[in-house]
């Protein structure tokens, strides 16, 4: 906005033309008064800025007045778009216009002067006063002491046709009129279109059809703009004197993207980081030379600054804004931005929190399903044992392997997965029990690996987000808004920060500390913070789709087309890989998935993970170490096996006595071949259970423990 006092001379008004031809802008409004519009079109002339591509439109306080310019006047205007009032052509206009004209010449008034033409301000007087004297006869006659409430209350209530149409007052105001669009074009004008409040732009407000509002300007007929070009102008050139005034952000954190420097001796502003390099880059690409001058936005460094208010600088303080300024829906009602030039998308990111605990290997199995495993085994082998038992053989040799085969046939459902190369069983029905507890078992390990491998990789990307966390977000950036209206995530649960050393401080708090729990936030400024923090955060939940961080320009500039082009060709050239490494540090790369960082935060076990593991076969081991070698343990030791023995034995030690006496036809059995006998004195009886020793076939007295050959 340029404001001009009314009793500015006309070099003040050519060094503001001059100020205005230098910028971008190449469309004008005018609102101001019948003596400095008409003064100021006429310079505008003589300044160059009436020529073509540029438009100026006027409003109704210097359009109703046109009937009363000269020539010259109206000549500067050729090509204006103005709008004011419309008035309906009628009967009753036209015959109060002849009244007028004849009224004016018999009282010796010029008439072909263009003052004597009445403006829409002169019928709606006429009409005003119609109006009062209606109302005024309905009063008659009046009290002088209630005239000013009657009067008014009349004036409100009172309706007819008058000479601008129907006259009617909403509210105390005139109702809404339509207005008419037209164009300046030689000694007259030429009506493009209208304006109502019911149908906005039309071309012709006779026209049927289906009445929808519309506010494009196609609907408008032809217009002849300045410099006598049917062409629409763009509204933007590109300066071809002085500096494009580029706006950077003055940031408080992630300053690799943008970084202002200010010289202490010339006060000038300058740039640094990734959104600068990019900018430069560009600019030796694009096909003309273009001089540029940084100005920085919040100087004061002010906390609550954001991104749309310094886009709301753009045409008035910056031709462009240059920094990490994300393309956004709702900023492209009033900025065009060039197309991005980094990765797009909003993420979650929460804290690595792996549950992994000493006992990690129990949880792929329930205990329900732990239970009925370790009754299988049970099972399997008392079964097993029963199987077994109906296997017989004379001969010493078989004697002592069936002894060795039964001492191990408790454990065969769990020793003939270690030693399948042994012969645990000699009966096939043991055979095909054993297969398909094989079967089972092998079910069983590939399942208990299958929900281990879940646990410990797939489980920990799953995460749910809670109505009760605390929720961080960049300062200034358009995230909050993005939380509030599209996530739906309450204003109260959010909390903004302007650095990855105040993210991550405010996340190692936590929300009952005063801290967050999570944070969202656009994917270079977490990669950034993944880098740096690595394995304390990972990535949960879906990428959410923005556009990535672009250059901001006025609606309709021209550098929007070239600056897109240009970055392109620095984006996908050669030097983007340098500028990526220069700015946030060496191995960094945007072609590298966002994946590929956080599947390194869970790629190692600890020993804490399987403690509970090693517990369990430590304290076996020493308990057997236990047992083998010192006196109390093998006493104890043989009290447990003697007790075993006695309570599983004793039904097949009798048959097998049974087997020895009664058989005619085969030679009594002599001490050497005897596997399990029962000898009887005088006093009571003894069940002795023999085994066969380590050596020379020695036979070991499992009462006594004595050996005998």
């Amino acid at each position: 906005m340029v404001p001009i006092q009314t009793s500015a001379e006309d070099t003040d008004i050519s060094k503001e033309l001059y100020k205005l031809s230098r910028k971008q802008t190449r469309v004008f409004l005018v609102h101001t008064n019948p003596s400095l519009g008409f003064r100021l079109f006429t310079l505008a002339k003589s300044a160059g800025v009436m020529s073509e591509e540029y438009a100026w439109i006027v409003t109704n306080s210097l359009s109703i007045f046109l009937n009363s310019i000269d020539s010259a006047v109206r000549d500067s205007m050729e090509g204006v778009v103005g709008v004011r009032p419309y008035v309906l052509n009628s009967k009753a206009l036209e015959s109060f216009k002849e009244r007028l004209r004849r009224n004016m010449t018999m009282s010796n008034t010029t008439t072909t002067s263009p003052i004597t033409e009445l403006n829409v301000y002169g019928l709606w007087a006429y009409d005003t006063v119609t109006a009062l004297a209606i109302a005024l006869e309905k009063i008659v006659p009046f009290n002088s002491t209630s005239l000013g409430p009657r009067l008014l209350n009349e004036l409100l209530t009172t309706k007819f046709r008058g000479l601008t149409g129907d006259f009617e007052l909403f509210n105390g105001k005139m109702k809404p009129l339509a207005f008419e669009i037209f164009n300046v074009i030689g000694t007259g004008e030429k009506t493009v279109g209208f304006w109502t409040p019911e149908r906005g732009i039309t071309r012709d407000l006779s026209s049927a059809g289906e009445k929808t509002y519309a506010t494009s300007a196609k609907e408008l007929k032809t217009i002849t703009w300045p410099g006598d070009s049917v062409t629409r102008p763009k509204g933007w050139a590109i300066p071809t004197t002085g500096n494009l005034r580029v706006g950077v952000p003055w940031k408080h954190g992630f300053t690799e993207f943008a970084n202002v420097i200010i010289d202490k001796k010339t006060r000038r502003t300058n740039a640094t980081g990734f959104s600068i390099d990019i900018f430069l880059a560009a600019l030796e690409v694009l096909p003309f030379p273009t001089k540029y001058q940084f100005f920085h936005y919040n100087d004061t460094r002010n906390t609550n600054w954001s991104y749309d208010d310094m886009l709301r600088g753009i045409p008035e303080d910056y031709d462009m804004v240059v920094g990490d300024v994300t393309v956004w829906a709702p900023r492209a009602a009033h900025v065009d931005f060039s197309l991005p030039y980094s990765e797009s998308g909003v993420i979650l990111v929460v804290k690595n929190k792996k549950p992994f605990d000493m006992w990690i290997f129990m949880k792929p199995l329930r205990w329900d399903l732990w239970l009925a495993i370790v009754v299988a085994c049970v099972l399997m082998g008392v079964v097993l044992h029963i199987l077994e038992n109906r296997v017989t053989s004379n001969d010493a040799d078989s004697i002592i392997e069936n002894i060795e085969r039964r001492r191990a046939i408790y454990w065969s459902p769990v020793t003939v997965l270690a030693f399948p190369e042994r012969n645990m069983v000699s009966n096939n029905w043991s055979f095909f029990v054993l297969v398909l507890w094989l079967f089972m078992a092998f079910i069983l390990m590939q399942s208990y690996t299958a929900n281990l491998s879940a646990i410990l990789t797939v489980d920990q990307l799953k995460f749910a987000f809670s109505d009760s966390y605390y929720v961080g977000c960049q300062e200034g950036s358009f995230m909050k808004e993005f939380l509030i209206n599209q996530l739906h995530i309450s204003p109260s649960r959010l909390r903004s920060y302007n650095s990855s050393e105040e993210y991550h401080k405010a996340m190692s708090k936590g929300s009952k500390n005063g801290g967050i729990d999570a944070i969202f936030d656009e994917i270079p400024y977490m990669k950034l913070f993944l880098n740096k923090y690595d394995p304390q955060y990972k990535m949960a939940g879906p990428t959410y789709r923005t556009g990535g961080f672009g250059f901001a320009f006025p609606v309709g500039s021209p550098l929007v087309a070239h600056f897109s082009k240009a970055i392109l060709d620095v984006t996908q050239g050669p030097n983007m890989t340098a500028i990526e490494q220069k700015n946030f540090g060496p191995g960094y790369s945007s072609q590298d998935p966002l994946s590929s960082r956080i599947s390194q935060q869970t790629s190692s076990l600890t020993f804490y993970e399987f403690a509970g593991l090693f517990l369990i076969i430590g304290s076996v081991t020493l308990f057997s170490l236990i047992c083998s070698e010192t006196a109390i343990g093998r006493k104890l030791t043989d009290k447990t096996t003697n007790f075993i023995h006695i309570l599983f034995h004793f039904k097949s030690s009798r048959v097998m006595s049974m087997e020895v006496d009664g058989d005619t036809n085969e030679p009594v059995a002599n001490d050497d071949d005897v596997s399990d006998v029962s000898v009887r004195d005088g006093t009571d009886t003894s069940t002795r259970v023999f085994e066969a020793g380590p050596e020379n076939g020695e036979i070991i007295d499992n009462v006594t423990g004595n050996n005998q050959q």
